[in-house]
Parts: C-alpha cells; structure tokens; sequence
C-alpha cells in the first residue's frame, strides 16, 4: 500500500529527528507528534483490512490526525525545535501522503 509505505518511511525520518530533541521539546510537543504519527499508521492499517463500506471513518481519522501533525510540527518550527531543513523534510512527504489519503477518502466516499 503506497500510502502505508510513504507514512513508514517518513515516521523514521521524523524518529531520527525527535531521539536527539531537547528535553523540553522532546516531551511535548515531539511526544504529541510521535503519537499522532503510530496512531496515523493503526487508522490505516485498520482501514486496510476492512470491507470497502466500513473503511471511510477510519481514513477520515487518519486524515484529521495527519493534518495535527502537519499542524505540531509547523508550531515546532515556529518556536525554533525544528530548523528548516528538517521542516521541510518532513513537511513535503506529509503533503503527498495527505494528497493520498484525500484520494482515497474521495473514492470511498463516490463508492458509498
């Protein structure tokens, strides 16, 4: 599942960023974000395993969650926990992935 496949790949990236955080951030907002991202993953891999009609909540969760991280993370730039290049590392991917799941959510919802 690409989608599945380009979160994974970016949650490492983002994981190599957030165990060298500072303290203060690292237990804030890196641990909200962090979470975010493994509850990301388990929306959709539910999603997967589910029949086409019980699929939609699930991605649409999935959804709501990506754009709290897209969200967290432009916060953590803004107070300097992120520099730029890391910002935008983790920020072009979360774009595509969010272009993936409003793809899908748009073919469930036509389907439905």
């Amino acid at each position: 599942m690409p989608v599945l496949q380009r979160l994974k790949t970016t949650y490492i990236l983002w994981h190599g960023y957030y165990k060298v955080f500072p303290k203060s951030v690292r237990h804030s907002l890196g641990q909200r974000i962090d979470t975010l991202f493994i509850e990301i993953i388990e929306a959709i891999v539910a999603a997967s395993f589910l029949a086409r009609t019980e699929k939609l909540p699930f991605v649409r969760r999935a959804i709501q969650k990506l754009d709290t991280v897209k969200m967290l993370l432009l916060i953590l730039w803004e107070v300097e926990g992120l520099t730029n290049k890391r910002y935008t590392a983790l920020s072009l991917p979360l774009d595509e992935i969010g272009k993936m799941l409003g793809g899908w959510n748009g073919q469930l919802t036509k389907q439905n």
